[in-house]
């Protein structure tokens, strides 16, 4: 005669270890690095409400570099940073200015023409703004003004 009550309740323990790692609050992604590498980085989960991407789509962390278009930009040279397209017409945007990095968000306004408005500050005040096109998901232009009154054309995309 054979135990049948240890075989459920090692499942139940089982399903419950499974729905608790189902649950947790961060997910890693590979993300492939300047040089070719992939990286993996820890990324905490949305707050509730913020938009996802659809099921089976994939995010995309683009190169941005921003190229001086006045006098006070040619101080500083290109800029660098990333933008990471949501596929939902919103984006995260991180950019490199002056020792500062800026935080802020990108989003489409126009879903025909594929504009967009991009944000973006920093803990120490610096701030920019930014209005651009996307002709891909994957690459676009535009341009951008800082708090200092510098000016860039941006290139999206790797």
């Amino acid at each position: 005669m054979t135990n049948r009550t240890f075989l459920p309740a090692w499942r139940g323990v089982a399903l419950l270890a499974l729905m608790a790692g189902g649950i947790s609050a961060c997910y890693v992604v590979p993300e492939r690095a300047a040089d070719g590498t992939v990286q993996y980085g820890y990324h905490p989960l949305p707050p509730a409400g913020t938009p996802v991407p659809p099921p089976g789509s994939a995010t995309a962390t683009l190169a941005v570099r921003l190229y001086p278009a006045n006098e006070q930009a040619t101080r500083t040279g290109v800029v660098s940073g990333t933008v990471t397209n949501m596929m939902t017409g919103k984006g995260r945007f991180v950019i490199t200015y002056l020792g500062e990095v800026l935080n802020g968000e990108a989003t489409r306004v126009s879903p025909e023409d594929k504009r967009g408005v991009a944000s973006a500050f920093s803990a120490n005040g610096m701030y920019m703004s930014c209005e651009y096109q996307m002709n891909t998901p994957y690459l676009g232009a535009g341009t951008c003004s800082f708090a200092n009154g510098a000016n860039y054309q941006m290139h999206i995309g790797n």
